[in-house]
């Protein structure tokens, strides 16, 4: 009996150990099994951070420390013929600020750290520098940004000085800006460039791709609050390429001459515009080219967007009797008549059921296809054209450059209009042989007249010269090929009628006449279409365009004036202006006059006198610093 209770006493300390051990290692278990979870989910985060989404925070590791700076190219300048520097580019400064310099930041380490610099304090102290309200840019300063212009293209000097205040997360960039030397010289050619330096008008525009070369790239790293560059960090640099130049055909002389004869005729006849284009004969190149009223591209927004184009190319007018010379030329060339062809002359014609008559009515009843263009007969053109028939006048006007842009290579340059023959109805014969019912450019009619002059040779017009590389070597723009249109005989002879249209006693050009020098051409006038309804309105342009000298036709110049007020006939409007512009670039030129022999000095002197009588005379156009300085 005495064995059993120390038998009980010793068994149940024996399970409450055994309970005890259980229960530790489920304990341990669940401990482990705990750890293993955390592990498993610590593991997991970490696979997720390095591993899936690894590439997107070290992306934006980059970002937060990597800084990109556009090195913008330096533009390519243009120049004249003679290497005159029509636009080019300057060193500029940009004034930029990064905005985290004026808000508080907090580190890696939860550390608050406040703003380097005041908003306000450093936008007063810019405002009076930059001609910026102070709120404006402290309005910048804390937007939530990296990067903020404040400045665009100020001078250097200034940029400078704002250097030196030392004011936090303000910078200065070096950046080009396109400065315009000659003014408002050739404006509507050249054209502008905008804020960033992307070509929008003219040349520049057209030029762009050429112009503007190519930008390169600064990359460095740089302290996530915007201090001062990572020293051992990754820096590259990528140079950026200069533009390639561009050498135009114009001569700065004559485009001067063009432009100042342009504006005194808008201010003489007060008219809405007038426009001159002046070519050489024998190479069609663009010498000159002026619309008035013109503009500075340096201060263009001072100025009507009106004045930017450049309507010798882009706007269409009716050439009136400037284009009977094409008619009598067509006819020629067909055999239908020569210089001393007699007609019997009549007081009207009938055409499509309507009565042509001549504007001023001459005595006489035998007249010389010479004496129709003297006197610039409507009723002699259109019995001419008659005889011709629609196709081929229509032909003729066709290779003469009408209804097709002249290629000149200039931006929105107009086709003109010249219907087909299928389109014409009954009076549209007659009309069109005497400049009616078709229009024309500037550029086209001085083209046309042109080719008259090359002894009936056309020419694609051209007022690109050329591009200039980094070897500093003229690269001549390629050759477009000739085409004859009449042949030289037929050219010889109209040429000869054209003369006698400004020296014969009927003649309407008499006005035209250049002194030195003999002078062909024709007087055209025509009333303008009616906007807003069919038929004409009361406003006319006066149009003149001829050559000189006549035995060997060097240059051609074309004018036309939009709604003169005063007087609105081609003889008294635009033959005025036609000499002017002759003459000037006769001497730019150094054509020696008729029957002369001067030698190279004294055509030179010459040339300068004149040029300088010419600058005295007249008022300068807005925008024109004056004629080119004597050149090197």
């Amino acid at each position: 009996m005495t064995g059993q209770p120390r038998r009980l006493r010793l068994l149940v300390p024996t399970r409450v150990r055994r309970s005890a051990r259980e229960v530790g290692t489920r304990r341990i278990r669940w401990l482990l099994l705990v750890y293993g979870l955390v592990f498993l989910v610590m593991f997991g985060q970490l696979i997720m951070v390095q591993v899936v989404q690894g590439p997107e925070y070290a992306d934006r590791s980059v970002r937060q420390r990597a800084r990109i700076v556009d090195l913008p190219a330096t533009r390519g300048r243009i120049y004249d013929r003679d290497g005159d520097v029509l636009a080019t580019s300057v060193q500029a400064a940009t004034v930029y600020a990064d905005p985290r310099a004026y808000r508080p930041s907090q580190t890696p380490d939860g550390d608050h750290l406040p703003a380097a610099g005041d908003s306000r304090a450093t936008a007063e102290a810019l405002a009076p520098l930059l001609g910026v309200e102070a709120g404006d840019l402290r309005e910048r300063l804390e937007r939530d940004a990296h990067f903020v212009y404040l400045g665009r293209q100020l001078d250097w000097e200034l940029g400078e000085q704002i250097r030196e205040l030392g004011l936090p997360g303000v910078g200065i960039l070096g950046e080009p800006r396109r400065v315009y030397p000659a003014g408002g010289l050739a404006a509507q050619i050249v054209g502008f460039t905008g804020i960033d330096g992307e070509g929008l008008q003219g040349l520049e525009a057209q030029f762009d791709a050429v112009l503007q070369g190519r930008p390169g790239m600064l990359a460095f790293e740089q302290a996530a609050t915007g201090g001062l560059g990572i020293a051992s960090g990754t820096r590259e640099l990528e140079p950026s390429e200069p533009g390639t130049d561009v050498v135009l055909t114009l001569d700065r002389d004559i485009q001067f001459a063009a432009q100042q004869a342009a504006a005194d005729a808008v201010a003489v006849n007060e008219a809405a515009s007038a426009s001159v284009v002046v070519l050489d004969v024998t190479t069609f190149e663009v010498l000159g080219m002026a619309t008035a009223p013109s503009f500075d591209p340096s201060q263009r927004g001072q100025s009507d967007p009106g004045t930017w184009r450049n309507r010798a190319v882009t706007d269409v007018f009716e050439p009136g009797s400037t284009q009977k010379a094409l008619t009598v030329a067509a006819a020629i060339e067909e055999g239908l008549v020569s210089a001393d062809t007699i007609t019997d002359s009549r007081a009207s014609i009938e055409a499509g059921g309507k009565t042509f008559r001549d504007q001023h009515p001459f005595p006489g009843d035998r007249w010389t296809t010479g004496d129709i263009v003297e006197r610039s007969s409507n009723v002699g053109t259109i019995e001419m054209a008659k005889q011709l028939g629609d196709d081929r006048l229509y032909h003729y006007l066709r290779e003469f450059g009408y209804g097709a842009p002249t290629g000149v290579g200039f931006p929105g340059e107009s086709s003109g209009l010249l219907m087909k023959p299928s389109d014409w109805w009954g009076t549209s014969l007659p009309t069109i042989s005497i400049g009616q019912g078709v229009a024309v450019t500037l550029m086209q009619l001085a083209s046309s007249y042109a080719t008259l002059a090359n002894d009936g040779v056309a020419i694609t017009p051209r007022i690109v010269r050329g591009t200039v590389g980094e070897d500093g070597r003229l690269t001549p723009t390629a050759s477009t090929g000739e085409r004859r249109v009449v042949s030289s005989d037929t050219a010889a002879q109209v040429r000869s009628m054209l003369e006698r249209a400004i020296t014969g006693e009927h003649g309407t050009g008499s006005r035209a006449v250049v002194s030195g020098y003999s002078v062909a051409g024709k007087t055209g006038t025509a009333r303008k279409p009616n906007p807003d309804t069919r038929g004409y309105s009361g406003e006319y342009v006066a149009t003149f365009v001829g050559f000189a000298p006549v035995e060997s036709p060097e240059i051609v110049v074309a004018v036309m004036v939009d709604e003169p007020q005063a007087d609105f006939y081609g003889g008294t409007v635009a033959a005025p202006v036609f000499s002017e512009v002759m003459g000037a670039a006769l001497s730019a030129r150094r054509v020696v006059p008729d029957g002369g022999s001067r030698g190279l000095d004294e055509a030179m002197d010459a040339a300068r006198l004149a040029g300088a009588e010419a600058a005295g005379m007249v008022d300068r156009p807005p925008g024109v610093r004056g004629p080119a300085e004597p050149r090197r």
